[in-house]
């Protein structure tokens, strides 16, 4: 589900710019919010286990296979050893991942090689304005 085009995004343009005061910004802000925990979520897996960062042209089944596999033996790990390393160099929740990835659709679509059906985007853009909606109302403007 992508952000809302042309409203707030970046944490850092809420941390300058105050809380956000439309429910598109509300949105945004809980997005980015969530796209930060799990691209550090991402950056734990990939220091741990090499082969998430430089995968080979592997098939879509056997990459979804290995990142499975890589997140069963990361939970594994975490489970019997409380003190983790990893996780303490990505919990900085000041840590925020960078802005140089573009949002917006024709970007998305070549970093996943997807083509979405217009019917899938309508479907995602309506689902993203119920949040938003459901967010405004939690939250209050």
């Amino acid at each position: 589900m992508t952000p809302y085009r042309n409203t707030r995004y970046w944490l850092r343009d809420f941390r300058r710019g105050g809380r956000p005061r439309t429910k598109k910004e509300k949105f945004n802000q809980a997005h980015s919010q969530l796209r930060n925990v799990i691209e550090r979520a991402f950056g734990v897996l990939k220091a741990r286990f090499p082969i998430l960062d430089k995968m080979r042209r592997f098939s879509f089944t056997t990459q979804k296979y290995l990142v499975v596999a890589t997140m069963a033996i990361h939970n594994f790990l975490r489970r019997i050893r409380l003190n983790d390393e990893l996780f303490r160099r990505f919990e900085d929740v000041g840590l925020e991942v960078s802005n140089t990835i573009e949002m917006n659709s024709e970007s998305a679509t070549s970093a996943t090689q997807h083509v979405f059906k217009p019917q899938d985007q309508t479907f995602m853009h309506q689902l993203r304005d119920q949040v938003a909606n459901e967010l405004d109302l939690l939250v209050g403007v």
